[in-house]
């Protein structure tokens, strides 16, 4: 027994430790870059944000709206009270929808990790995270507008004090990594551990078989299990990236990485809150349809 033991943690320490050297680098620069986007860029992202809301853009508004989610630091809870105040100045729904989706599917520290999967998921994620914004935003100028009713209600939502008021910007921007730190290190260690496991428990060809190339049934297979197993951005970098070497196909990747975070514990409860349970089924429903159709079309090309 206390052979098998010291076996197993053997083997644990080492895939730990291939882990760690392969990801903690790109969770470690995320960190940096989300802590200096959020300090000395959040304001100019959402000042854009305003100056486009308030112009006459049409659809085309959409497509700057979803860029400036992307860009924004904010999780779910953070960006509603903004979406809130911009609604309040009289931000049109559709570049609320474009701003907010895109918002919740990316962000400039997502970005960084998702480098660690290479070149090729990092595009397939950015671009289809920004299509997802703006087919929200489309959408809802589509079927809502003119209809004299806003599709969020947002009330009792206000936004907040802001965290980074300190007069040093050297300790503004120190005090932001340490909560940015405190907020992904769990669920990022958590992540490095469960791939860790994998690896030694699961055989290679496990998801090869499930998620493999050309396979339609692969797809909707990720896209619904990044429903329940999805943690954080930084948690499932980890386990994406051995599955895509163990087999797993482009398509089948970009439907879990659109599907997780939209459908994230949180998140649902952020959207449930501003939606109701009519648009918030909609928005289930517009996510997996999504999410399936960028995986299919991944695969194909």
């Amino acid at each position: 027994m206390w052979d098998l033991i010291q076996r197993e943690a053997v083997y644990l320490w080492y895939y730990l430790d291939i882990q760690i050297r392969q990801i903690a680098p790109y969770w470690g620069l995320g960190i940096l870059l989300g802590s200096a986007v959020s300090v000395f860029g959040k304001k100019f992202i959402h000042g854009a944000f305003t100056r486009i809301g308030r112009r006459k853009m049409g659809w085309l508004g959409v497509v700057p709206a979803s860029l400036l989610g992307i860009a924004s630091p904010l999780c779910m809870y953070g960006t509603i009270p903004i979406a809130a105040s911009f609604s309040e100045q009289g931000v049109k729904d559709d570049y609320l929808a474009a701003f907010m989706m895109s918002s919740i599917l990316l962000n400039p520290q997502l970005i960084f990790y998702s480098s660690a999967l290479g070149q090729t998921a990092l595009m397939i994620r950015c671009v289809s995270c920004f299509l997802c914004g703006c087919a929200a935003g489309g959408l809802i100028r589509l079927f809502y507008s003119g209809k004299g009713k806003s599709f969020f209600d947002f009330s009792g939502f206000h936004e907040g004090k802001p965290r980074d008021t300190d007069p040093n910007l050297l300790i503004r921007f120190l005090k932001n990594i340490g909560r940015n730190i405190k907020a992904t290190g769990p669920m990022f260690a958590l992540g490095i551990l469960l791939t860790a496991l994998y690896q030694i428990h699961v055989p290679e060809d496990f998801v090869g078989a499930l998620f493999g190339k050309n396979n339609g049934f692969g797809v909707l297979m990720a896209a619904t299990i990044g429903v329940p197993v999805y943690m954080c951005g930084g948690g499932t970098i980890p386990l994406l990236n051995e599955w895509l070497a163990d087999g797993m196909s482009m398509g089948s990747a970009a439907a879990f990485m659109l599907t997780g975070p939209a459908t994230k514990i949180t998140n649902l409860g952020a959207m449930k809150i501003v939606l109701g349970w009519k648009r918030f089924c909609l928005y289930l429903a517009f996510v997996m349809l999504f999410s399936l159709c960028t995986g299919l079309i991944t695969d194909i090309f």
